[in-house]
């Protein structure tokens, strides 16, 4: 459609509203892969607004997210968003080595790609949405979407690999404007290093103020479950119509159709272009809760 032109990460709602002309919250925003049956967090978040007149501190946050997922809060730091949490440790390493295709901000804030290099993987795959083999080793580990794969928090490389993990609270808690991510290392003296190398107040005073209220609302096993589900009617619902998904265990599908994007533009529903991926004529579509599958029958209809 002229004048909708892909964001490199996604997240194109904004820019689909302002080519159609319409509010934003008008649009089926599919192209972010946010967690479609979270609560809304603007009723808990707004009841922080108080965090807004003072420096923010992180240590409550941070210990309320380590019992939550039963790790050393030593071993864990906060960042702003998943996007800080990979530049931390990629600044860290220096070099390192990304099989293609992947998550592209792992090469860009690499400052050498090396093959002997530690390598960085996302798990599930980002774009394929498949889960990593228990058999594969990584030194570097991006469990954004782990939890809505598979119910746990982590697959547990930190502790029995000595691997880094990173992961996206914005995914999981469906709030990307409030920016919180994490590392967890897989000792203190890794994360005292990476500390070391954050901005100070790096995370903001209402993600840490609300962050614990966030933790209460969360049920891995049942999002899990609930997230495949839906994943299978979005399967079923685009092979109706003639398209083939590629096998996914993430919160999103894959699928190979050269015109598709710009079809469902047209009804205010955004999908993930994949060009960044390397993967042309292809789109990664969110998994949608029900009203979004709704509506995304009616528009393919």
């Amino acid at each position: 459609m002229r004048g909708f032109q892909p964001g490199e990460h996604g997240g194109d709602g904004a820019r689909l509203a302002a080519a159609l002309g319409i509010d934003v919250g008008g649009v089926l925003d599919l192209s972010a892969s946010l967690n479609p049956i979270a609560p809304d967090p603007a009723e808990i978040v707004g009841r922080h607004l108080s965090a807004l007149g003072r420096y923010p501190d992180p240590a409550v946050a941070t210990d309320a997210l380590a019992r939550e997922m039963g790790v050393d809060p030593d071993c864990i730091i906060l960042t702003n968003g998943g996007a800080e949490a990979i530049a931390l440790v990629a600044a860290e390493q220096g070099k390192g080595w990304v099989d293609e295709p992947d998550f592209s901000l792992y090469r860009r804030h690499l400052e050498t790609l090396d093959p002997a290099g530690p390598r960085w993987r996302s798990n599930p795959h980002n774009p394929s949405g498949r889960l990593a083999g228990p058999e594969e080793r990584a030194a570097v580990w991006d469990e954004a979407f782990w939890p809505l794969a598979t119910g746990c928090w982590t697959r547990g490389d930190a502790e029995a690999a000595g691997s880094v993990v990173l992961g996206s609270l914005t995914k999981l808690l469906a709030c990307p404007g409030l920016r919180v991510g994490y590392v967890l290392c897989p000792d203190a003296d890794t994360a005292r290093r990476l500390a070391g190398r954050q901005p100070r107040w790096a995370v903001n005073g209402l993600a840490v103020a609300a962050l614990p209220s966030l933790l209460e609302t969360v049920d891995l096993v049942g999002w899990a479950a609930e997230v495949g589900d839906l994943r299978d009617e979005l399967v079923q619902l685009l092979r109706q119509h003639g398209f083939s998904p590629a096998p996914s265990e993430a919160n999103w599908v894959l699928v190979a159709a050269p015109q598709l994007r710009d079809r469902l533009a047209r009804h205010a529903i955004a999908v993930r272009d994949c060009t960044s991926f390397g993967l042309t004529d292809t789109v990664r579509i969110a998994v949608p809760g029900p009203d979004g599958l709704e509506r995304l029958k009616e528009a393919l209809a």
